[in-house]
């Protein structure tokens, strides 16, 4: 009680648990490795809206952590019937008493409320700084010199507020004083701090008023609740600025990362250990959505954004929606090359400036050896002035050799030539004799390298 009559212990607390009581929680499945959101189980809405106590999901997670940081912890029962989860109530922390065995390894106990005994999975805790898991240690406990401090200075300054700021002392006579005298002193000075009116007191000649207090000034009162703020704001993790109520943008995003989620983590372990059954455990997981906590300003969430387009681990509709945006039905990944694009449902790459599309995933089946083409690169080849291979012997660039295999499979020069473009694109600075599989709009082409450029097709098989 002491404690949340200190302003920056309540502020912070209430910052906090706003910040986690309205953030949703979600429930995902683990399917080898990819999260899969369930929405229809029924915990979701006790968890984010109606508990099913007088409570709603927004008062419960604020009761909870006030008692997380005030108390020994905080506490909810858990309703069940069978095996599904019908409410949860929250329960004061003045209301929990633990009883643990005595064995410091094989730990143990039993949640007594009002002399009724529970076990620990019955309920839902939520608990700071535990060693036993069934209860925790509150900044109070952690910190109650400085707390102590901060509320005597409090109430002195609600005294001198009452006072008008006049201070206490003492009188001194140079005479005896008789008892009528003393007695009217007394009776005007305690009309002088004891109400808020206005009062004059008039010394007899020889009385003098010794001071025996210092005043706020003096003391110093306001540095020491710059002081003590800042010790507030290390036991919350959160900056001065944030305890003085002068937060930025930069502010508001450490809260978010240094004090909010930590608390989410621990909520999220109590959820997953206490509301999720032994067979669900490992498959089913609870989580906060923090999107919406770090998306920061509109300027850097957007700079996030195209940082993540271009190395390629989002999309642009998953950056719509997590603008809320309708989505356009885009599935392209642009790659490395500004003009060459790649499909990941149908696992192609499309060259635009050539129109040759590739598939990175072979088409079932080997490829059938139906004869094979050798073609060897000519010395001191050259181009014609129109820029085009010129024809005749000795003069092309790679030209079919004399030397064929038995089939005889034979290419035009313009085919060849677009093949070991393919080839070069794709596999720049092979060696001889390395084989690589090429395509064009048609066909499949195993073909082998000859170290200069050029290359022997092996084989050739129509695109199914």
């Amino acid at each position: 009680e002491m404690a949340e009559q200190v302003s920056t212990i309540s502020g912070g607390i209430d910052l906090i648990a706003n910040i986690v009581a309205g953030t949703p929680i979600k429930l995902y499945r683990d399917i080898d490795g990819e999260a899969e959101e369930l929405t229809d189980d029924p915990r979701i809405k006790l968890i984010n809206d109606e508990t099913g106590d007088t409570l709603n999901a927004n008062q419960f997670w604020k009761a909870m952590i006030i008692d997380y940081y005030l108390g020994g912890g905080g506490y909810a029962f858990i309703n069940r019937r069978g095996l599904s989860v019908e409410s949860l109530h929250y329960v004061e922390q003045s209301e929990i008493s633990i009883a643990k065995n005595d064995d410091p390894i094989f730990k143990d106990y039993d949640i007594l409320v009002r002399g009724r005994s529970y076990k620990g999975y019955q309920f839902l805790k939520l608990l700071r700084n535990t060693t036993d898991g069934s209860t925790g240690k509150s900044i109070v406990k952690g910190s109650s010199q400085l707390i102590k401090t901060a509320y005597e200075s409090l109430v002195f300054e609600g005294y001198l507020a009452q006072n008008g700021g006049n201070k206490r002392g003492f009188l001194e006579s140079e005479r005896k004083i008789d008892k009528g005298t003393m007695s009217d002193l007394k009776e005007e000075f305690n009309k002088r701090y004891n109400n808020q009116k206005e009062n004059v007191i008039v010394l007899n000649n020889g009385v003098k008023f010794k001071e025996a207090a210092s005043s706020s000034a003096e003391l110093q009162l306001n540095e020491n609740k710059t002081t003590n703020a800042e010790e507030f704001a290390k036991i919350f993790h959160v900056s001065t600025a944030v305890m003085s109520g002068r937060a930025g943008e930069n502010d508001i995003a450490a809260i978010a990362r240094l004090a909010a989620i930590p608390l989410m983590k621990a909520i999220e372990c109590a959820l997953n250990r206490d509301l999720l059954l032994e067979s669900e455990k490992g498959e089913l997981y609870f989580a906060f959505d923090t999107k919406e906590l770090l998306k920061g300003d509109m300027k850097n969430r957007f700079e996030a954004y195209k940082t993540a387009l271009e190395a390629n681990f989002m999309q642009i509709d998953e950056v719509r929606y997590a603008e809320d945006l309708p989505p356009l039905g885009l599935t392209w990944i642009k790659l490395g090359l500004k003009d060459v694009l790649f499909d990941p449902e149908t696992k192609e790459i499309f060259t635009p400036n050539t129109g040759i599309k590739t598939s990175i995933v072979p088409k079932s089946g080997l490829l059938e050896e139906t004869g094979k083409d050798i073609i060897e690169a000519r010395a001191n080849p050259y181009h014609a002035a129109d820029g085009k291979f010129t024809t005749g012997g000795g003069k092309t660039k790679y030209a079919p050799s004399k030397r064929r295999n038995k089939k005889g499979i034979t290419v035009s020069e313009k085919k060849y030539a677009k093949l070991t473009g393919v080839l070069n694109t794709r596999y720049p600075g092979l060696e001889a004799g390395e084989i690589r599989r090429i395509c064009d709009a048609v066909n499949w082409y195993q073909v082998k390298a000859d170290g200069y450029g050029g290359m022997e097709i092996l084989a050739i098989k129509k695109i199914k």
